[in-house]
């Protein structure tokens, strides 16, 4: 791969076109080319001057048996399950420009020849609605969603109503000023250290925001979203997701560093927040208890044991205490879900879109009795207590589906020490949502350069719960050749039912393998300044 620093960002990466037989729900191989050709991503130069360009040159490869994916045959168990892959959280760059419209085009007609159902598309609170409150700019995204269409694929939309570090897409500057001037609309930590990365749960219903709460300003954005979008609804958008808290989910923000294996903090310190609990304290017969959060918790990247609250044997998230503040902490957090699921379904209920929400897999420490992950992002989920029960039944309350994040993660890739456990937690979520008839939507994890466990994302996928799974996420990595090749077994493997022994082919005898080609090869394309 050449490196070149050129003065705009642009990447070059392989993409894909197919020659490809037509693959038969009864054919015992595949026996596909993959010709990998240039798709190129890049910024925007409307917004950015420098450009870091990375180049690979094409390559025409044979078809590949990943070691990860057993192509041979797909359990009937995943039959029904549709496939989307998200599209770069950059698509529409600050300025409201196309980001790698051209790559974006190739790659959704390479993504439409393989199989895959549809695209997610991320739209940032923080580039809609930028400068000034009311005042809508949806022309990049109206483009994509005119891409997507074109292209005979569906359309996934995630309202981001948080901001983004990696690209850097921050929230609006009208919040980020209004911020400023009074810090208590964020997260605070008991260091008094303000998360500037979405809003504070506690003021969903206060006006801060110009005068409006932050649940009508969402609420107008949507309608404006439902409006502008109004002639994609009947057979190009299929799903809403709700922006429900950091990175979208639905929990505070416990843990302020990226890989961070330590048990985090409360998130409950702002003003707001504080009087919340002084209220709730004071309703409950236990004024004292409303003094603030428990003040023997470690910090952010500390072990359980590092201070008494989350100690396996007589930690204090068992005292009378523990239980009263770990209550009404989740209690906070399903509140806030319920909001803004239910505008969602409010504003949207006449389309034929599904809302969804994302929870988190907070699975470190899952090993332990207390799960100090899970409190401490909100989840009362502890040995002795099932915390995602009130959260399928908020989900069901709404008519929502959940999305479920880090579905190809094992318990085997993490250590021991963290005794973590992302295969048991799944299986718990799951299990919830099933008894309350949610039903789930999955995702792999959000680092695109994770080693991808294909058959871990196969055996997450089965059963009935399951209806949908997006692949995050497209770019450089993604068409590259050391990626790309498994991914198309994996939507391969997917797509293709289990064979009947009658079907399969008898040792010595050569199967029919004429090709058939599925469509004109989609041309090179190379991002172009603009």
């Amino acid at each position: 791969m050449e490196v070149s620093v050129i003065g705009k960002c642009q990447a070059k990466i392989a993409g894909a076109d197919f020659v490809d037989r037509e693959v038969g729900f009864f054919n015992s191989k595949v026996d596909s080319k993959i010709l990998l050709s240039k798709i190129c991503f890049m910024r925007s130069s409307r917004c950015e001057r420098s450009r870091i360009r990375l180049s690979t040159k094409s390559v025409q490869m044979e078809p590949v048996q990943s070691q990860n994916v057993d192509v041979g045959r797909r359990s009937k168990s995943l039959e029904g399950v549709k496939l989307y892959v998200g599209l770069p959280l950059d698509a529409v760059s600050p300025c409201n420009a196309g980001n790698h419209s051209r790559a974006i085009a190739a790659g959704l007609k390479a993504l439409k020849l393989l199989g895959v159902e549809g695209v997610e598309l991320p739209v940032w609170w923080g580039i809609v609605e930028n400068e000034t409150m009311g005042k809508y700019e949806w022309s990049g995204y109206l483009a994509l969603a005119e891409m997507v269409r074109n292209a005979d694929l569906k359309l996934h939309v995630s309202f981001c109503f948080h901001a983004s570090n990696q690209p850097r897409i921050p929230l609006p500057e009208w919040v980020s000023k209004i911020g400023e001037s009074e810090p208590n609309v964020y997260f605070t930590d008991r260091c008094r250290q303000q998360y500037k990365d979405c809003l504070s749960l506690s003021v969903d219903n206060l006006p801060v925001l110009n005068g409006k709460t932050p649940i009508q300003v969402y609420r107008e954005f949507c309608e404006s979203f439902k409006s502008s979008f109004s002639k994609f609804f009947d057979c190009t958008i299929s799903g809403i997701s709700m922006s429900l808290g950091p990175d979208g989910e639905l929990r505070y923000p416990s843990q302020r560093q990226l890989e961070s294996h330590g048990v985090g903090e409360f998130q409950c310190y702002d003003e707001n927040m504080l009087s919340i609990l002084k209220q709730h304290a004071e309703a409950s017969g236990n004024p004292l208890y409303g003094l603030g959060g428990p003040h023997d918790a470690p910090s952010y990247n500390e072990t359980p044991n590092s201070n008494n609250f989350f100690k396996d044997l007589d930690g204090s998230w068992e005292s009378h205490y523990g239980d009263f503040f770990l209550s009404w902490y989740s209690a906070e957090l399903i509140a806030h879900g319920d909001r803004l699921l239910s505008l969602a379904s409010s504003v949207f209920r006449n389309t034929k879109a599904s809302i969804h929400g994302k929870v988190p897999l907070m699975h470190s420490w899952y090993k332990t009795r207390s799960h100090p992950s899970e409190l401490t992002a909100g989840y009362y989920n502890t040995s002795n207590r099932d915390g995602y029960e009130a959260v399928a039944e908020m989900f069901a309350r709404n008519s929502s589906k959940m999305i479920l994040p880090g579905m190809d993660l094992s318990d085997q890739l993490h250590p021991q020490e963290l005794l973590s456990s992302p295969e048991s937690l799944i299986a718990q979520i799951k299990s919830a949502s099933r008894k309350h008839g949610v039903i789930l939507s999955g995702q792999n994890s959000s680092n695109s350069e994770a080693p991808r466990n294909f058959d871990r994302i196969k055996k997450n996928l089965e059963g009935e719960s399951v209806e949908l799974f997006t692949y995050q996420r497209m770019g450089a990595y993604f068409f590259s050749p050391e990626h790309f090749p498994s991914f198309a077994e994996f939507v391969r493997s997917v797509h293709q039912l289990e064979l009947h022994s009658d079907d399969l082919p008898i040792d010595g005898e050569e199967e029919d393998t004429a090709e058939t080609p599925c469509a004109s090869p989609v041309s090179e394309a190379q991002m172009q300044a603009a």
